[in-house]
């Protein structure tokens, strides 16, 4: 069997990892990426203005990432959606549908007991890294 490589990605236009984990990790063609957080990378603080804004600065921030692995939001096939309120659903969806707008990425949505810095959303990824076609 052939040894598959592993790849740290890492990129300074998206958050730091806040704990002992990666922002993003690839190995053969799937890159997985870790939870992000509405927090602005210059301040390190979680963006104002409530759960849209913290679901679109996440948001920006994993493409962030999905640029540093050669990809973008069209790779992206499979999200988690981690709520501090599981009725700001449809708040980020609204925000959720303007970064994917066809061919919508496999999703889970849960509301959780609390997100770290006391963020109101959490959103990770799985991509494929590279060209894809859909039938």
């Amino acid at each position: 069997m052939s040894t598959l490589i592993r790849k740290i990605i890492n990129t300074a236009k998206a958050p730091a990892a806040i704990g002992p984990y990666s922002q993003a990790v690839l190995v053969d063609r799937t890159l997985y990426i870790s939870g992000q957080l509405g927090m602005d990378v210059a301040s390190g603080q979680l963006v104002q203005g409530g759960v849209q804004a913290q679901a679109k600065q996440a948001l920006v921030n994993m493409g962030e990432i999905l640029k540093a692995s050669g990809c973008n939001y069209t790779n992206v096939v499979k999200t988690t959606v981690l709520l501090a309120d599981i009725n700001d659903f449809n708040c980020v969806n609204e925000v959720y549908k303007t970064f994917f707008c066809s061919n919508f990425p496999a999703r889970a949505a849960y509301q959780v007991a609390a997100l770290p810095r006391g963020g109101l959303v959490e959103i990770e990824a799985v991509a494929v890294v590279g060209p894809l076609a859909d039938s």
